[in-house]
């Protein structure tokens, strides 16, 4: 039922004589000649949850010294919900200062990230994962990864049921195959070949990643609509009744290539809460059966929706269910950040919702964040959860450790009386420079710096409080995604950016190119006038990416097929 005769890509080839994703990863880990592994391991790899890197930035001086790049893996921890206990925070610190780089990537997906794991220290590594009871099956790959939810229990009084569908989706959809335990824990070999089946997924998988998010009314903190899947909660007399279905999201797109393009979900129906998981299934089916396996780049879910057509998409989906989506549920959405500071639960408890730029979780200078979170995990009796917006929220905690609490954070220089901007509070930006390989600019290690530069505008105008999302990537493949920003950068070279404006506050619109190839000079000199004008001449409430648009600075992006015109 795939949409093209066309050959199969050659990792469609690669994953099919994987022997459900073995291949020779034993015998990669075994060779003590290289850091790297086998070619087709690389591929294989993801599906464990882990990549193959190098440092770019010691890639010219090993040149010289003929020595083979500096190899090592980056390692993606599974959270659903992004939910950990304080027991769980203490060993992914452990980890990441025994194996990896010291620090914590919090990632855009609610997941942990480590990074500089060498070869030799792979397997011990998720092993250690894997005693604190998480995992990183799944993690990456052509499946489904890290299921999505809004992970503040404030903010509506039916998050831990929400929070149970992502747990339960994520558990549905995690591949069955037996390779992850053989290779990684050690577990006895079980039958390979036609004698193992994956239930869903079968031999090959998904033609491509599978993202899923939940996003419950008014916050879409999880930017549902950016997801190949959206399930929007719906409740009524103060219940979860069930979700509104969005399909075909996704960010990434090529340069160059006007038929790869950022996407947002369509919604095309609703499904009473008992019935999701199902749904769900159904969906990944689909794509399944009927995604492009020639050609990667139009391989997702948001390609095959357009191909198809949503009416044909439904029909398929319902043909596959022994029931139909209802019609959609009224919803609205009105942010998609995170509210910083204090909030107090209606069970009583505190929690704490820190800004953490760049979702990097270290101890620099005066800053000694790493150092301040590891001391409150070894006392606290909550828990720690992670936001789509690479920030933390320190949960459930009671008030007789709050001052303590805040002791530590103080102490440590991470509650600082240094006013963040509304900029700097809506920033986002991916790892870029200097582990991976498909980023052709700095991205984390540089928007911290352009950000001070853009906020002595912001000061000079009056409107350095106003929120404005921002988002920076080193390439278009959109792991911040950066076309939902309000201000968006994606990297073209070392220094030089797109830039793009327009899009909605909430994350229900995307942006649009407008201008080109610029450094920081040139990024300084176009936003000034715009954002003098927004301090001006904006209404009452008026978002930055609105105002672009009212202003006619650029034209809106109605939908996924018009963001290049």
């Amino acid at each position: 039922m795939n949409e093209t005769s066309k050959p199969l890509s050659e990792i469609e080839i690669i994953k099919d004589k994987s022997d459900y994703l073995r291949g020779t990863l034993k015998e990669s880990l075994l060779d003590e000649i290289t850091g790297a592994i086998a070619h087709d391991d690389t591929v294989l790899i993801k599906f464990h949850g882990s990549y193959q890197q190098f440092d770019r930035d010691l890639e010219s001086e090993r040149k010289r010294q003929k020595l083979e790049p500096l190899y090592s893996f980056m390692i993606r921890v599974r959270l659903p919900g992004g939910i950990s206990t304080s027991t769980q925070w203490l060993a992914i610190d452990k980890l990441a200062d025994t194996y990896a780089n010291s620090t914590i990537k919090l990632t855009t997906r609610q997941a942990f990230q480590f990074h500089g794991v060498l070869k030799n220290k792979l397997k011990k590594t998720i092993q250690e994962i894997n005693n604190s009871l998480l995992d990183t099956i799944a993690a990456c790959g052509d499946v489904n990864r890290n299921v999505m939810c809004n992970p503040n229990p404030v903010q509506s009084a039916y998050h831990l049921e929400a929070y149970e569908y992502a747990r339960k989706i994520s558990e549905h959809l995690t591949p069955k195959t037996g390779a992850y335990h053989e290779i990684w824990l050690d577990k006895e070999l079980v039958a390979g070949g036609e004698q193992e089946i994956e239930p869903i997924y079968g031999k090959t998988y998904l033609p491509r990643k599978f993202k899923i998010a939940i996003a419950i009314p008014p916050h879409n903190d999880s930017d549902l609509f950016a997801n190949d899947l959206g399930l929007i909660a719906i409740e009524e007399n103060g219940k979860l009744t069930g979700f509104n279905i969005a399909v075909g999201g996704g960010m990434g797109m090529t340069f160059g290539n006007p038929e790869t393009y950022p996407r947002l979900a369509t919604v095309i129906g609703f499904c009473p809460k008992d019935q999701v998981v199902d749904v769900t299934e159904k969906i990944v089916l689909v794509q399944r059966d009927y995604g492009n396996r020639s050609d990667r780049k139009n391989a997702r879910l948001k390609y095959t929706l357009d191909r198809l057509g949503v009416e044909k998409f439904a029909q398929e989906l319902n043909n596959r269910l022994v029931y139909e989506l209802q019609p959609a549920k009224p919803y609205q959405f009105d942010s998609n950040g995170d509210a910083y500071g204090w909030e107090k639960g209606i069970e009583g408890n505190w929690h704490l919702s820190l800004f953490i730029e760049g979702g990097r979780v270290r101890d620099v200078e005066k800053y000694k964040l790493k150092t301040a979170l590891k001391s409150i995990a070894e006392i606290h009796e909550g828990d720690f959860r992670l936001t789509g917006n690479q920030n933390l929220i320190i949960a459930n905690v009671t008030e007789a450790k709050k001052k303590l609490f805040e002791k530590i954070l103080n102490e440590n220089g991470v509650l600082t009386d240094k006013k963040l901007t509304g900029l700097r509070l809506n920033s986002i930006a991916c790892v870029a420079l200097n582990t991976c390989s498909l980023a052709f600019a700095e991205a984390e290690r540089y928007l911290p710096s352009l950000i001070d530069k853009i906020d002595e505008i912001l000061i000079a105008n009056g409107i350095e409080n106003e929120p404005i999302v921002i988002r920076m990537t080193g390439c278009p493949n959109g792991c911040g995604r950066p076309f939902l920003g309000e201000i968006g950068f994606v990297g073209k070279a070392p220094g030089k950016y797109n830039l793009y404006l327009g899009a909605g506050f909430s994350g229900e619109r995307l942006n649009k190119l407008y201008k080109e190839n610029i450094d920081e000079q040139e990024i300084l000199k176009t936003l000034r006038p715009i954002l003098e004008d927004y301090a001006k001449n904006r209404y009452k409430s008026e978002r930055f990416g609105d105002f672009v648009i009212r202003k006619d600075y650029l034209k809106a992006t109605v939908q996924g097929i018009d963001f290049h015109i």
